[in-house]
């Protein structure tokens, strides 16, 4: 069943997003996608309630449901009057060392843990760790993959919620707790913590932290397809039960043929399609163990790669590998072809346009220039990693061409290939060297697109390597 639209419940604060600003006194700007908001006399007394306390009147209600569903907003749940009624999930296949430390820390908070040992060759290791730490095994013959394991605790178990953890997962003390506010509103359907990971301080391990896919931030946010945190992991991952059951199909919860990886991005999604609202909740911090060697770390981001094609053949639209705009994609592209001053017009075209967008819409300039500009970068970017995913093979051919422009245009590619690893080192953590980075950020995107492909002959589909092409502008809103 499809829970109805509501407002936030009484006793919720809001908080404003970092990156949402106030345009004027009645508008908005930020959320993600990024879009002009316009509030009304009425959503101006609603906020004045939000701003001084927490939700006290429907109207109040209904403006914070709005706030935090498009991201301008979070929501801050009031303290639990009671314990959560909560069942945790462990399923596992091998990786006996990783899984005393998770047992461990799971055992600590007092909650049923219902361990499902799905096929795993060391059945007996598994079958001692939980009768160590007080688990309800459940043994599963064959190997069906993580889908089909969490599917067995789910139905083991008869609690309102249900948390799952993976076996090389460590949650901390209080971490339901912590998250089990969020269920105070009723249209929650699940909610996410911050996946940190902790790994060995050598090569592969400072990379694997300074890249893990993962971590969604320390930004809180609405969890849905196409914005800033478009899916969550059930590395760990806290769900209502009735949520689950309403997206059941012939009594199958997760879809056991992701039998490697994407059944949490598919499961994720169709609780969104139903109306549930997703939480992600950075304040929790549940530690991941990576992998310690550069062969498990590529595999698992081959595997990763292989579920692109299922989940784009059954949520179209929703795995872009490439999303471009027509002003900033004309910007880049005459960049690249060393044509500055058609560059420069594409850009002051793509200025133009937006702003006259803007005031067909009687609203004020969000800073349109610079919004432009970073839409350009974004798109370089993005051209680049796609290139060495999903087409190197292409892009090395068309540097091996000689004549006058050679040089201008193996620049161009050396740019495509080398600058976006190189802008996320500058940007990030630097644990590593630029050379080190660069080079584990080009094998790791190749692995990752050798995945996609494979899923792509497999599912005989194209429609996880065809970039997707939109309108530059979101439709402006009013509350």
């Amino acid at each position: 069943m499809t829970p109805p639209t509501a407002p936030l419940p009484v006793g919720f604060r809001v908080v404003l997003d970092d990156a949402t600003r106030r345009l004027t006194e009645d508008s908005w700007f930020g959320g993600s996608p990024a879009r002009i908001v316009r509030m009304t006399p009425a959503g101006r007394a609603a906020w004045a309630e939000l701003s001084a306390g927490p939700v006290a009147s429907t109207a109040a209600g209904v403006l914070a449901r709005r706030l935090t569903d498009v991201g301008l907003a979070h929501p801050r749940p009031p303290e639990a009057a009671e314990a959560p009624d909560v069942t945790v999930v462990i399923p596992v296949y091998g990786r006996v060392d990783k899984l005393h430390r998770c047992l461990s820390a799971v055992a600590e908070e007092g909650y049923p843990v219902v361990l499902v040992d799905d096929g795993s060759p060391d059945a007996d290791e598994v079958a001692r760790a939980a009768r160590r730490f007080g688990a309800r095994l459940v043994v599963r013959s064959v190997n069906g993959g993580p889908a089909a394991a969490r599917n067995t605790g789910v139905a083991a178990s008869d609690t309102e919620l249900v948390a799952f953890v993976d076996s090389d997962c460590v949650p901390p003390p209080g971490w339901i707790s912590l998250l089990a506010r969020h269920f105070a509103d009723p249209l929650v359907g699940a909610v996410a913590p911050r996946i940190v990971p902790v790994a060995p301080d050598d090569w592969v391990g400072r990379y694997a932290t300074t890249t893990f896919g993962l971590d969604l931030g320390a930004t809180p946010a609405a969890i849905a397809p196409n914005t800033r945190v478009s899916w969550a992991p059930t590395a760990a991952l806290l769900l209502r039960r009735t949520a689950l059951d309403s997206i059941a199909r012939d009594g199958v919860l997760l879809d056991p043929s992701f039998a490697v990886a994407g059944e949490d991005v598919d499961l994720v999604w169709r609780l969104h399609d139903a109306g549930w609202r997703l939480r992600y909740d950075p304040t929790v911090h549940v530690r991941h163990l990576e992998p310690e060697t550069w062969q498990g770390l590529l595999y698992r981001r081959f595997r990763y790669g292989t579920s692109a094609a299922p989940l784009a053949v059954r949520h179209p639209g929703q795995v872009p590998p490439l999303v471009l705009f027509p002003w900033p994609t004309l910007t880049v592209g005459a960049a690249l072809a060393a044509r500055p001053l058609l560059a420069a017009a594409a850009y002051a075209g793509s200025v133009l346009a937006t702003r006259r967008a803007v005031r067909r819409t009687s609203r004020p300039d969000p800073g349109v220039a610079r919004i432009m500009l970073d839409a350009a970068y974004q798109t370089w970017l993005g051209v680049g990693r796609y290139g060495v995913q999903y087409a190197l093979p292409a892009v090395a051919a068309a540097a091996v061409p000689g004549g006058r422009r050679r040089w201008r245009r193996r620049a161009a590619i050396a740019s495509l290939v080398v600058g976006p690893p190189l802008a996320e080192w500058a940007r990030g953590r630097r644990t590593l060297g630029p050379v080190r980075f660069t080079l584990g950020r080009l094998a790791d995107d190749v692995v990752y697109g050798a995945g996609v492909w494979a899923g792509s002959v497999t599912h005989r589909t194209a429609r996880a390597l065809l970039p997707h092409l939109r309108r530059p502008l979101r439709d402006r809103t009013t509350t």
